[in-house]
């Protein structure tokens, strides 16, 4: 078990190294462009991920988010114990690592985000990020498993772009990315309802999963 908990932790550790620091880096070198940032900024998250998902993917699964390892509770794929240890961890690991992000750039480690994401169609595009991952992950592990790296990092990169939330569709990602005032951040006041569609999606895709990936009718 402290094999699967490093690895989740280190793997949710350095995706949030990745969103936050690559944040940073674009909208540094963007002169202000918010758009040449969030195109930095997915670019780098897609392929961080591809690199965690291959490499701790085999040790503990390469979950990083507490509503992908919820999904996998309701698969019956881990016990309730495991999914409660993976979510402390994650959540731990990415605070931890925004604050490593922040070192790196010569910027306070301890912040709180002012950045408002809020309104309805945020949520929305929440759930439908968070719905979309799961069903990702879970069509990726029925038909295809050793793409799952890039099907996810590819999925990331692209709903950055396509959701007016920019896609956080992660429980541990949302709180962490409440402690840093940058590109990336989102004002805590904010984090509770992201989590709650990203919730409400993870438990959507799981139910539509069963009935997609299901074995076809004789």
């Amino acid at each position: 078990m402290k094999r699967l908990l490093a690895a989740e932790f280190l793997g949710t550790c350095f995706l949030l190294i990745g969103v936050v620091g690559s944040g940073v880096m674009g909208d540094q070198l963007s002169g202000g462009s918010d758009g040449l940032a969030l195109l930095a900024n997915s670019l780098a998250t897609g392929a961080i991920l591809y690199v965690l998902i291959t490499i701790l993917g085999p040790i503990s699964g390469a979950h990083f988010n507490p509503a992908v390892t919820l999904a996998f509770r309701l698969h019956g794929e881990i016990e309730t114990s495991t999914a409660i240890a993976y979510s402390a961890v994650q959540v731990t690991g990415g605070v931890i690592g925004v604050w490593l992000a922040h070192l790196m750039f010569e910027l306070p480690m301890m912040q709180v985000s002012t950045t408002i994401r809020s309104g309805s169609a945020q949520w929305f595009s929440e759930l439908i990020a968070a719905a979309g991952l799961v069903g990702v992950i879970l069509g990726g592990i029925r038909y295809n498993k050793v793409a799952i790296p890039a099907l996810v990092g590819l999925y990331i990169s692209g709903a950055y772009w396509f959701t007016s939330s920019t896609s956080f569709a992660n429980p541990a990602v949302t709180i962490a990315r409440g402690f840093t005032d940058t590109f990336a951040g989102i004002l805590p006041a904010d984090v509770p309802m992201f989590i709650v569609m990203q919730i409400a999606g993870a438990v959507l895709a799981v139910f539509a999963a069963r009935f997609l990936f299901s074995e076809p009718d004789s």
